[in-house]
Order: C-alpha cells, then structure tokens, then sequence
C-alpha cells in the first residue's frame, strides 16, 4: 500500500516532501490554538460559575434574612419557589412544595381571594393588601399579600409572586404607629393648652386692669359714703337725745353736714356707675368666654376690636397710641368669643413686634364692602422677613425666643377665621411695619361711618 499524500515522512530512499512537512506544522499551530481557546474558555467559565454561584449565595442569603412570607406561582397557582420564612409558616421543606397548589395550603375560606389574585396575574394586574391565612402546623397563619407579575424573558406573564407579612406584625406596627399618633395628639393638646393659658394670662391682665379703675372708683366713694353716715349718725343722734338749738347748730357745721347731704347723691351715683362698669366688663367677658362650639349670634366686631385693645394694650403698653378708623357698627354673625381671640392674638402679636420701636402705634381700620367686612391692622414695628412671610401661620412656628412663645397663636386664629368663612392675610406695610387683614362676612346692611364723639372714644385720641 502507499501513504497517503497527508502522511509527513517518505518511503525509504526519498527525500522529505516539504509541502506535508509545513501542513503537518499548521495542524499542530491550530491544535495549539485551539487548546488556549479552551483554556480561556474554561477560565471564563469557572469565573461565571463562580459568580453565578455567589449571586445564588446572595440570593439565597437574602431570601433566608426575610421576615415577609414569598412564595412564587406559575399561572395556575402552583407553587414553583419559596424563602424560608414560607417553609416556617407551611411546615414543609421547599422541595416538598415545589409543584404543589398553593390553595392545599390555605384556609378554604380564603380559596376564592386566591383564585382573585391568580386571575388578577392572568390580566397582568398587581393587587395590595389581600389577607390570606396560611395553614401551618401550629394552625392558620394569617399574612397580608402584596401580589405582582411575574414575566418570563419574553414578556409573557408565566406566574405571580405573592410577598406576604404576618398580620400580627402589622398589627403591632398598627399599634406602634396609633401609640406614637395618640402621644402626638396630646403633645399638641398641651401646647394649644399652654397657648390658651397665655391668652388668659393676658385677659386677665387686662380685665384686671379694666376693672381697676370702677373697683378703685367704688371704693374710694364707699369710703366717702362710710365717713358721711358716721357723720350724719352722731347728728341724729344729738337730736334724739334732746339736744340745745344751738349745740345743734354748732355741731351741724363742726360735722359739715350740710356738705354731706349734698355729696351724699353724687357719691352715690357714682358707686351705682361703677358698679354698673363692673357689671358691663363682666357681661363682655362671660360672652366672649363662651364655650359653646355651635353658639353663633350676630354681635358688633367694631366693639369687639375695642374691647380686645383695651384689655390686651392697656395693661402692657401703656404709651402705646391707637387710631380707630372704624364704623360705629360692624354687624357680623358668628362666635364672638372665637373673633376675640383673634383679635386680641392680633393685637398681642403687634405689641409683641412694637417692642424697643421708637415709636408704638397700632391702627385699625375698616370697613364693610359688597357684604364683606375687611379689618386692617397694622403695626411700627420692625415688621415680617420677606423669607417668613409665607410662614406665620403654620403652626409651632415662631420668631420668639424659647419660652415666649408656642407658634400657635396665628395659626389657632387663621383657623379661627376660617371656620368663620372668612380669610386672614399677613403682609408688610409700605411705610414700615405689620399689616394683617381680616375678612369677614357681614350679617346685614352696609355699615355707615360716623363722625365719632371724642368722649366715647377715648382710645381713639393720640396719648
């Protein structure tokens, strides 16, 4: 037989054929090429084999630190993987569940919300907060289940993953959350609490300051009053015991009894006006303390607005000026006790920025127009920080320093005037200091201006 033309030797006494010399050469350079292709190859392989392998430890890492319950379905509810928190609450090893319904582990009662989420992942719909209840071997474990579809490379839904939280977790979490909602609720309680006992605080100052002077007025009359019935007494006296003409007489103008009678009706007078201020002041206040929430009344905001300055500036800025620009009645209907509140936080609040100011004036203008009444009250103070404006009143939100103050005392009368169907607005004034307009609407006619009497109006002129 002969060689084949491949083979790369000769036949005895025949020279070496160099072209099967130099093909047998670039056999062995492809073996070699193709042998470092597969090392590489194989080096690669073992790379991804081992990151492959690290993301399954990842993976299974996360799925072991789960609380949630997980369980993965195909289409038909049949079960295809779980974590271990859904081996715990079934009872089972993983490769026990995988490929069994999951409805052979649920409650019956609960079979027909199932087959609502398999239908759902059928229609490519995710579903929140459906509550089954596992059947564990301690006995039905009940989890809230948040389902989403599960897609295959190509798009198409191949099942549902079904996340799942015990129930009693959320309950407690429920429980954490109403706990931490209710110590809220009384935290705010006593701040607003804290905010009233202020504004008492500064009624009272000024209700006390009020007071003040009928109380001083009565008493200084009574005591007047008490010296002339003593004086009128020992007369009487003298005359009943039978007493000269002229001892009378003598004792008559040592006891200046003549001056006492005349006295006697202008002291009293003056008590009965007294005592009837204290009557007025007192009425006022009982109204305005009024606690009926639903009390609604139609009342004057312009007597209102005065009774607020004078008790609250009195009593705390006794050089401050006030201009009333004010109709004689602005008739409006709602709480007036809830209106004096705003208007004495108002108030407080402008004293409160007129502080240090070189000059302290408060003006209040109004008016009714179209069936609204608008009140204006500006201030000298420094007035509102253009980056705060928008701010004041949110509530806990406040300028003052710690202790003199809450940040609820524009907030509490923005509510206020709202509840009123009517608009609280701050703003700063051209000419320097705070403007707050208060909006309200009116009960009746269109106010009518008048002239005002000096003498009734008192807080009206510059002090």
């Amino acid at each position: 037989m002969t060689a084949p033309l491949s083979q790369p030797f000769s036949m005895p006494g025949m020279m070496p054929d160099a072209d099967a010399e130099s093909a047998w050469i670039e056999v062995i350079r492809k073996m070699d090429e193709t042998y470092a292709n597969l090392v590489t190859q194989q080096v690669e392989l073992e790379r991804k084999n081992a990151e492959l392998e690290e993301a399954q430890a990842f993976i299974a890492s996360v799925l072991g630190s789960m609380t949630d319950v997980l369980i993965a379905c195909d289409r038909d509810g049949r079960i295809e993987q779980t974590n271990p928190a859904a081996e715990r609450a079934l009872g089972c090893a993983g490769r026990e569940l995988t490929g069994q319904p999951l409805r052979d582990f649920l409650e019956p009662s609960f079979h027909p919300a199932f087959a609502r989420l398999c239908s759902a992942a059928l229609q490519r719909e995710e579903v929140s907060d459906v509550e089954l209840s596992l059947r564990g071997p301690a006995g039905p474990f009940p989890i809230a289940v948040n389902s989403t579809v599960r897609y295959d490379q190509r798009g198409h839904a191949i099942g549902l993953v079904l996340v799942g939280r015990p129930v009693g977790e959320l309950r407690r979490a429920y429980r954490d959350l109403a706990a931490a909602h209710e110590g809220l609720k009384q935290t705010q309680q006593q701040l607003v609490h804290s905010e009233k006992m202020a504004s008492l605080g500064r009624l009272v100052a000024g209700v006390a300051h009020e007071l003040n002077n009928p109380i001083s007025f009565v008493y200084g009359n009574a005591h007047a009053m008490r010296r002339y019935v003593d004086r009128m007494t020992a007369y009487l006296d003298r005359v009943h015991e039978g007493a000269a003409p002229a001892e009378l007489a003598c004792l008559r103008k040592e006891l200046r009894i003549d001056r006492a009678r005349a006295d006697a009706a202008a002291t009293l007078d003056g008590m009965l006006e007294g005592t009837e201020r204290v009557r007025d002041i007192v009425a006022e206040l009982r109204r305005f303390s009024s606690e009926q929430k639903h009390a609604s009344e139609r009342f004057d905001l312009t007597a209102l607005l005065r009774s607020a300055v004078t008790w609250v500036a009195k009593a705390q800025m006794p050089d401050l000026t006030v201009v009333f620009d004010l109709p004689d009645t602005l008739d409006i209907a709602g709480h007036p006790g809830h209106l004096h509140q705003v208007a004495m936080n108002l108030v407080q609040n402008a004293i409160d920025a007129m502080a240090g100011a070189p000059v302290k004036r408060l003006e209040l203008h109004g008016r009714e127009e179209e069936g609204t009444v608008v009140v204006t009250i500006r201030d000298t103070g420094h007035g509102i920080p253009d980056a705060i404006v928008g701010r004041v009143f949110d509530p806990f939100f406040t300028t003052k320093p710690v202790g003199k103050g809450t940040g609820l005392g524009l907030s509490i009368s923005y509510q206020l005037v709202r509840d009123h169907g009517g608009e609280l607005a701050a703003a700063n004034h051209p000419d320097g200091g705070a403007l707050f307009t208060l909006t309200l609407p009116a009960a009746g006619g269109r106010a009518k201006g008048r002239a005002k009497d000096p003498a009734k109006d008192p807080e009206g002129a510059a002090r």
